[in-house]
């Protein structure tokens, strides 16, 4: 079964709803990464993170930026996503495995941290983007990317996140849910439903038995209670090209280019999020070199 993210409604719209199956998802960013199992958990609970964010407050090709600064053993971690469905991503550390923390669990904290920050990016397409950023409060991720609706998007909310990493290293389930809490919730739903969340075995280990997005949410909310709107495909892919990182490399000038020739005789690029390496050769440089002499010609008449 395909990834997929669900988009429903709750108590006749006193809950907006969100769940999704990111199992191949990550599974691909922990096979482009080569992460070990502490860093996959912490990578994939932000993509989950990531996605869920983003299918909420983004259409189309609206982008969003994640990123997680803590001060754990694996470093900056960044997911970008989009309106889509689409998600890339990467850890500064993918070599992280550890022992399982005192709940019999991947110790994501200690990826994590639990000193730093966690920050937020839209670009919607108008002049500048919108940003928002929160202390990291747990490095659990979940509980982090709660306390970042509710403190920068003002929206009350309960985000579940959850990877599950088998003994050689690949994914074997990822998914999470998003709960926001409507102004005009009561306080009955709101008691009901964060009981449910409290009893809810981990999403991942659910997803490996078979449940689906939807049986998720119907379990949080009861299936006589939701309203199922949409579903939409997630999946990793990264957008870089070949010309994309050509016009990087023209942008560090044309002593550094010709540098690159001389000395090094072509150039490699590797792209952080997904791993593809773009070879240019001297004569590829040297095109580059030419369109910049062009472009200053033209600008000098």
């Amino acid at each position: 079964m395909k990834d997929y993210i669900v988009k429903a409604l709750a108590y006749d719209g006193q809950f907006r709803v969100y769940a999704i199956k990111a199992t191949a998802t990550v599974g691909e960013a922990q096979r482009r990464h080569d992460t070990w199992s502490a860093s996959s958990a912490a990578l994939g609970r932000t993509m989950v993170g990531t996605l869920l964010l983003a299918s909420a407050g983004l259409k189309n090709e609206e982008k969003m930026t994640v990123i997680v600064d803590g001060d754990g053993l694996g470093g900056r971690i960044l997911a970008d996503a989009n309106g889509k469905g689409d998600v890339k991503a990467y850890i500064t550390n993918p070599h992280v495995s550890l022992e399982l923390n005192s709940q019999g669990k991947l110790d994501v904290r200690a990826v994590v941290g639990t000193e730093g920050t966690l920050t937020v990016i839209k670009d919607l397409g108008m002049k500048e983007p919108f940003s928002g950023q929160v202390s990291i409060v747990s490095g659990e991720l979940g509980e982090d990317f709660t306390y970042y609706m509710a403190n920068s998007e003002q929206v009350p909310s309960a985000i579940g996140l959850s990877v599950l990493v088998d003994t050689d290293e690949s994914i074997k389930a990822a998914g999470g849910f998003m709960i926001q809490v409507m102004p005009d919730a009561s306080d009955e739903a709101i008691t009901q439903v964060e009981k449910n969340i409290a009893a809810i075995p981990l999403v991942s280990r659910l997803m490996e038995s078979g449940e689906t997005p939807e049986q998720i949410l119907y379990r949080i909310l009861g299936e006589e209670n939701v309203q199922i709107l949409e579903t939409m495909p997630v999946q990793f892919k990264c957008d870089c090209s070949r010309e994309r990182f050509a016009e990087g490399l023209s942008s560090i000038g044309k002593e550094e280019l010709l540098d690159m020739i001389h000395e090094d005789h072509g150039a490699e690029v590797v792209c952080h999020f997904c791993g593809e390496k773009y070879h240019y050769a001297e004569s590829d440089l040297q095109e580059l070199v030419d369109a910049i002499d062009e472009k200053r010609a033209a600008d000098f008449k």
